[in-house]
């Protein structure tokens, strides 16, 4: 049986001597089903978030903060924002957008999130490109994959996505859905399936939320069960 939920929060929403949880009480016979949505961000603050930072001296409120249920990113220093629960077979949904057209940056989404200092202050993990003209490529961190057509689309730890001219114009939001079951992960961009990773040799973890150089915004940050 798969659990996308993180083994921190499960026991509160089986159905063991009733049904605890915080989500509003279910009628009989739902409680087993557990919540079909996660919330990853609440839209005001970052309340199951932890954030490593280049420079441990600076605050997280310096670089992240939430605003008209958008989560801001200056960009600097480098780092990111980690969950505090680890999450496997699952969907997440996420909306993304680079509010200064002028100067895009190279952030990421990284999945299957384990040992800190991996690769300078990134963790161990498999990266998702948000790069403009590059969301969907995958950047192994201290992990591997497999896709198809390898000898042409890996570049040393980048692996090439599958489908181009996906993004919106600079300054609009776009959406992404990474899907993470077993030892898969795929991708789709604005709708389009744009990349397609097997045989990944990580397939649990944290999720994180990259800073990189240029400001970014998040919004509509939700999980949910690979059925």
């Amino acid at each position: 049986m798969r659990h996308y939920m993180p083994v921190t929060v499960l026991a509160a929403i089986l159905c063991g001597a009733g049904c605890a949880s915080t989500q509003p009480a279910a009628s009989k016979g739902e409680c087993a089903k557990g919540p079909e949505v996660v919330k990853l961000f609440n839209g005001r603050d970052l309340a199951g978030w932890t954030y490593p930072l280049a420079d441990p001296n600076v605050r997280m409120e310096d670089v992240w903060s939430a605003r008209d249920g958008v989560l801001c990113c200056t960009g600097k220093p480098p780092g990111y924002l980690r969950t505090l629960a680890d999450y496997e077979n699952y969907v997440l949904d996420l909306e993304w957008r680079w509010p200064d057209p002028e100067h895009p940056g190279n952030n990421g989404v990284l999945v299957h999130t384990s040992t800190p200092g991996a690769l300078g202050v990134w963790p161990k993990s498999i990266e998702v490109q948000l790069a403009h003209t590059a969301a969907g490529d995958f950047w192994i961190i201290g992990t591997e994959l497999q896709v198809t057509d390898i000898e042409k689309r890996r570049k040393g730890r980048r692996h090439l996505r599958l489908v181009d001219n996906v993004e919106k114009p600079l300054g609009e939001w776009n959406h992404m859905e990474i899907t993470c079951r077993g030892n898969e992960v795929l991708v789709k961009v604005n709708g389009v399936l744009v990349n397609h990773a097997t045989d990944c040799s990580v397939t649990r973890g944290a999720i994180c939320l990259q800073s990189e150089g240029a400001p970014i915004e998040y919004r509509n940050i939700r999980l949910r069960p690979v059925r």
